[in-house]
């Protein structure tokens, strides 16, 4: 297995781990899977987070408010290696609950992951609506 594989393998592993944990609403083990220092850009906010703890901020704000996530679907993933940053693109299809209410939403997403010593974590998320 050469240098590249192994990296490839380590960020999908990252990323498995960062879908994996959002779709089952597991709050401790999504955050983290981001840097203290990740930055956050979602087209549903009027402006960027630029923090770990910015976002969290919000999240605590949506589940105060009933938010929770009851499922994601991701598809068409394509990883781009960098040296030590990772960028991984994906389609994601998320069922959420607000409150008594039930969406879906189909997203396109950009998580750019940084290597810190053995792991890769998240450093920056972008969100965007799908069209077509």
């Amino acid at each position: 297995m050469t240098s590249t594989d192994t990296r490839h393998d380590a960020v999908q592993h990252a990323a498995k781990t960062l879908i994996d944990a959002f779709a089952s609403n597991d709050t401790d083990a999504y955050f983290a899977a981001f840097a203290e220092d990740a930055t956050f850009l979602f087209h549903t906010l009027p402006a960027p987070l630029l923090s770990r703890a910015a976002y969290s901020d919000v999240w605590a704000g949506w589940q105060a408010d009933g938010f929770a996530v009851l499922g994601c679907q991701s598809r068409n993933a394509h990883i781009s290696l960098q040296g030590d940053v990772a960028i991984f693109m994906h389609d994601v299809d998320t069922h959420v609950r607000f409150g008594d209410e039930e969406s879906h939403f189909s997203e396109r997403e950009t998580i750019v992951f940084r290597r810190y010593g053995a792991r890769w974590l998240a450093c920056h998320e972008h969100l965007s609506v799908k069209t077509g």
